[in-house]
């Protein structure tokens, strides 16, 4: 009787170790502050990549936000698992969904973490960030429009 408990006992905690290693990365809220958003009418696009998602149509959260009023925006994007990403905001004022270029600049309002700095088309260890495993993280990012 005893061995079976012994069993039991130990079939119980191999289980419990499989499920804690099969559990995904805790998951916390990333609070954005957009600074410099000017009313340009259209919509702001902001979308959470991977780094297998940078620069292409796809993302793992992402707010829009109708006809934005000139100032500070905030967006919270909630239950974000932990890991690498970038951000990227797009001021769509012509509402197609894509960046209007200018020859290789962008035509529309624009902008990521670091983008000051940025000198040429970003690559994702230019313009990502963390959201840790302990929970939320915030990154305040300021638009970039053309004149």
């Amino acid at each position: 009787m005893t061995r079976i408990k012994i069993c039991a006992a130990s079939a119980l905690a191999l289980m419990a170790c499989a499920a804690a290693a099969a559990a995904p990365a805790l998951a916390g809220d990333v609070t954005l502050t957009l600074q410099g958003v000017e009313a340009r009418g259209g919509r702001l696009l902001v979308g959470l990549q991977t780094r297998d998602q940078f620069l292409k149509p796809a993302g793992d959260h992402g707010e829009i936000i109708a006809n934005p009023h000139a100032g500070t925006h905030t967006v919270v994007l909630r239950n974000v698992p932990a890991g690498d990403y970038s951000v990227s905001v797009l001021h769509d004022a012509d509402g197609d969904g894509q960046m209007k270029m200018q020859g290789v600049m962008p035509a529309e309002g624009w902008t990521m973490v670091n983008a000051q700095a940025l000198r040429a088309a970003p690559t994702f260890d230019q313009v990502d960030f963390v959201v840790p495993a302990s929970g939320a993280v915030s990154q305040t990012v300021t638009m970039i429009y053309p004149h």
